[in-house]
């Protein structure tokens, strides 16, 4: 029998956070950690409330979660908040879950900590929410923390589209021909239109709920990403999970191209 056998499942907890974090060496921390934040819905229908109180539970817990990141010494996190496809959704889901965001991003950019970058086509969101998510960007513009990536409004496939679509405009502009473009273009040109221009790639993709599938998250730059699938709901998420997480991607070896 272990000693945590003994003690109350919180105490055990902690005891086994602190346990994993110290195993954790720095060199071994990503850079940047992109996660699919799901699961509120079914977390709401388990505790038998609505799904706005499932957003709202999700919502505290990114708070938590950003903290986590910070204290571990990750760079850059992006959260998938809402795809296009939720964009769908009847407005009696969608109205609130909007309002949600909105109110998470004001109180991510109200800590004076982390720096807020939006990240999706921000041209299909309802106007008040393009242009506060835009005033948070521009109010942590300066501050040196970690680097939050919200996206909102966010496809994969969508964005890949609009980097393309940049990058003709840009050398339309210039006056470069079509056979000029062909024979210039590259991935690095590409990437240089992305939404997360001039960030290093993922490293890490965390999926809660217990999906296995990236859904069109980041789709350009997850490609030598290492993926964890966790099976705890994303509200229910807890630190010894993302810590768990982390021990995960730190015992993998890397292989580019293979």
């Amino acid at each position: 029998m272990r000693i945590t056998d003994l003690l109350p499942r919180g105490v055990a907890y902690r005891a086994y956070e602190r346990r994993l974090a110290r195993r954790l060496r720095p060199e071994s921390i990503p850079r940047h950690v992109g996660i699919l934040v799901d699961g509120n819905r079914r977390w709401a229908k388990a505790y038998g409330t609505d799904t706005s109180a499932g957003h709202r539970a999700g919502a505290a817990n990114v708070l938590e979660f950003l903290a986590w990141c910070d204290e571990v010494g990750v760079e850059v996190v992006t959260l998938w908040l809402l795809s296009t496809d939720n964009l769908a959704r009847p407005a009696a889901e969608l109205t609130p879950l909007l309002e949600i965001i909105e109110d998470l991003v004001g109180r991510i950019a109200a800590t004076g900590r982390w720096r807020v970058h939006p990240v999706g086509c921000l041209d299909l969101l309802p106007a008040p929410l393009t242009r506060s998510l835009k005033e948070h960007e521009a109010a942590t513009v300066d501050v040196q923390g970690l680097h939050v990536n919200v996206a909102v409004g966010y496809g994969g496939r969508r964005e890949i589209a609009d980097a393309v679509r940049s990058l003709l405009q840009e050398h339309a502009a210039r006056g470069t021909s079509i056979e000029e473009l062909a024979d210039l273009i590259d991935g690095e040109h590409i990437a240089a239109h992305l939404y997360t221009r001039g960030q290093p790639d993922p490293d890490l993709v965390i999926r809660t709920s217990g999906e296995q599938r990236l859904s069109g998250f980041l789709l350009w730059q997850s490609a030598h990403s290492e993926f964890y699938f966790c099976e705890a709901l994303w509200p229910a998420f807890r630190k010894v999970d993302f810590l768990r997480a982390l021990r995960s991607y730190a015992q993998r070896q890397r292989r580019f191209g293979a």
